[in-house]
């Protein structure tokens, strides 16, 4: 069983940044592959970004590409989403998922277990 519990969401401007992070507990993080999704109002969740378990080896959604950038801490169990030049259209709740395995997956059946979100508010 592994616990993910996501924070650092909040209401910021356009062009501004945010980070955030999702801590991980219960077996050894390392083992997981880890990844981002969204959920928009209204809209289906989708996915943003993932990382394999080792920390090598990133894939990003095309919307987010060259903005949003995912990186892992094995030592403390966490993973990372930097957002930098923060659009409108990133308004949603973020979600951070852990999928047992080396690779990484773009599809959320792919992902064990998930965390509760945080809310991302971008205004224009």
């Amino acid at each position: 069983q592994v616990q993910l519990v996501e924070s650092g969401g909040g209401s910021v401007q356009a062009g501004d940044s945010l980070r955030l992070s999702c801590a991980a507990s219960g077996r050894p993080f390392s083992a997981y592959a880890m990844g981002w999704f969204r959920q928009a109002p209204g809209k289906e969740r989708e996915f943003v970004a993932n990382i394999r378990a080792s920390g090598v080896g990133t894939y990003y959604a095309d919307s987010v590409k060259g903005r949003f950038t995912i990186s892992r801490d094995n030592a403390k169990n966490m993973v990372y989403l930097q957002m930098n030049n923060l659009k409108p259209e990133d308004t949603a709740v973020y979600y951070c998922a852990a999928r047992l395995g080396f690779g990484g997956a773009v599809l959320e059946p792919a992902y064990d277990y998930w965390g509760q979100g945080t809310q991302v508010t971008v205004s224009s």
